[in-house]
């Protein structure tokens, strides 16, 4: 797949986005703002200012391609740019994004090993994966008053890169040891993560997430350090933490790995994500806060500030914030980025025409066979999808959290199948002929399951599911639950007009 026709589809999946945005009826020309930023499983959020624009790169893990760059350029509303990682490389966490001299890089750690990847250009081509020899995680890149370039990692270590970061010159230097955690507040474990660092003034600041990413509700916070040198020592923040959840009951939870930047007009805010009291399986969402400067020199959120409630964005006037677009008419020649296959990206797999996308056969299961993914952004929905089966494939379309969990409708030549957890049965015989309409229908975790002939009259089947459980804290893997649709065994499946519907 070209890079060009790549760049053509995200060209065309961003204007059908603002088309959409456009026709949004809670459209009110505001600054005021709601969180999440990103509905959904958009965790490590590692954003770039560049003059007036914004570019935003997050974990994309067994999600193949990876690392979508998204565009903003009033921080609320963002369009895909371009998928930068093609190659699998395994589970890919905690990236940073960054711009030294005239050339972008994006750093990040997979399967135990850190790489880069390069590009004269934010929208690509990006390089393939060049191997770092380290294997500690989350990188975060500074650069020093002598252009001298790090990275520090969870540790509290950094390493020196070469100058055209593609190499460490030397070894791992520990720096910084983290905020003492009291002893009686419940959190998952110490786990100093996502060092993320920036100068303002005489000071660099050294920002982190302490507490563990998952576990209990309260685990998960922003700690702030600072420094007259980008090597320490460091100075641990009065304020700290800077955010965390004070109790099970909160909205958000696990809130942190967070990055703090400013505006052309010198607005200062922090990016972070967090996970929805009720809604755990949706993954860790991305947010936003403004932060404000204290006399002394710290950053904090300001007292008025509840990242639960509306805010206001200074200097972020006449935005609306709109919601992402996830429909899919599988119009032109290109897959769109919110499409994702599950443990790697394989180009001749598929083919998308005749408004359409045709997948070949894969696997002998939901497990196996690769499913193609999208992140479902609200806590009730349907997804509808119309189904061709050829040869001896199985199609369908599921929820899916990994291998070991999922559970949906699928499709033989004949026959409707249920598959519940692995357990997959025909829950309606000889009902169809190789074609059939699907939809799935969630609604604050109960799935119900529903199969038409022609796509106006639907039957729901017998079986439907709870999803609750199918989150990181039962089944670890820091995933989210996805719609999934699957192309199993000998033979393909054609999929047509994926129509995804919010229901409140």
């Amino acid at each position: 797949m070209g890079h060009k026709k790549v760049l053509l589809g995200m060209l065309f999946f961003s204007l059908y986005f603002l088309a959409a945005a456009q026709d949004n009826s809670v459209q009110n020309n505001t600054n005021q703002f709601t969180n999440p930023l990103f509905a959904g499983d958009y965790p490590d959020p590692s954003i770039l200012r560049n003059g007036e624009d914004y570019y935003l790169v997050h974990s994309s893990f067994y999600y193949y391609p990876g690392l979508l760059i998204w565009h903003s350029t009033d921080l609320i509303n963002w369009a895909p740019v371009a998928n930068a990682l093609h190659t699998n490389v395994g589970s890919v966490w905690a990236p940073e994004l960054t711009k030294y001299g005239d050339k972008y890089y994006i750093y990040f750690p997979a399967d135990n090993k850190n790489y880069v990847i390069t590009s004269e250009n934010i929208e690509g081509p990006w390089t393939e994966p060049v191997l770092i020899d380290i294997s500690m995680i989350d990188p975060g890149h500074v650069v020093d008053e002598k252009g001298n370039r790090y990275l520090y990692f969870s540790s509290g270590s950094y390493v020196p890169l070469t100058d055209d970061g593609l190499t460490v010159a030397g070894d791992p230097v520990h720096s910084y040891d983290g905020w003492e955690i009291p002893r009686e507040w419940s959190i998952e474990c110490f786990c100093m993560e996502g060092p993320k660092l920036f100068k303002r003034g005489e000071y660099y600041y050294l920002t982190v997430a302490e507490g563990g990413t998952a576990g209990p509700a309260t685990g998960h916070m922003v700690i702030s350090a600072r420094s007259k040198s980008p090597l320490g020592p460091w100075e641990n923040s009065p304020y700290n933490p800077i955010l965390r959840a004070q109790s099970n009951k909160d909205k958000w939870w696990s809130v942190a790995h967070g990055t703090v930047f400013d505006d052309v007009d010198g607005n200062w805010f922090m990016i972070f994500h967090g996970y929805e009291n009720g809604f755990y399986n949706m993954g860790r969402q991305t947010m936003l806060t403004p932060v404000e400067w204290t006399e002394d020199g710290w950053y904090k959120i300001p007292d008025d500030i509840d990242i639960a409630k509306p805010m206001t964005l200074p200097g972020k006037a006449n935005v609306a914030q709109q919601p992402m677009k996830l429909s899919d008419d599988f119009s032109g020649d290109e897959l769109d980025p919110q499409w994702k296959f599950f443990g790697g990206f394989e180009e001749g797999r598929f083919e998308i025409k005749d408004n359409s996308i045709v997948i070949n056969g894969k696997g002998h299961g939901i497990a196996d066979c690769s499913p193609m993914l999208t992140i479902p952004a609200d806590h009730a929905y349907t997804a509808d999808v119309e189904v061709e089966i050829e040869g001896d494939a199985i199609g369908g379309m599921v929820m899916f959290y990994n291998q070991q969990a999922s559970s949906g409708i699928l499709a033989d030549d004949v026959n409707i199948l249920s598959n519940l957890r692995g357990w997959q049965f025909a829950t309606e015989q000889n009902v169809i002929n190789r074609h059939v309409f699907l939809r799935l229908k969630s609604v604050d975790n109960t799935v119900d399951m529903y199969y038409s002939l022609d796509g106006k009259d639907w039957i729901k089947t017998e079986n439907s599911f709870e999803t609750t459980g199918l989150n990181h804290n039962v089944l670890s893997g820091f995933l989210s639950l996805r719609i999934g649709l699957c192309s199993i065994g000998d033979g393909k499946v054609t999929f047509k007009n994926f129509q995804y519907k919010p229901l409140r």
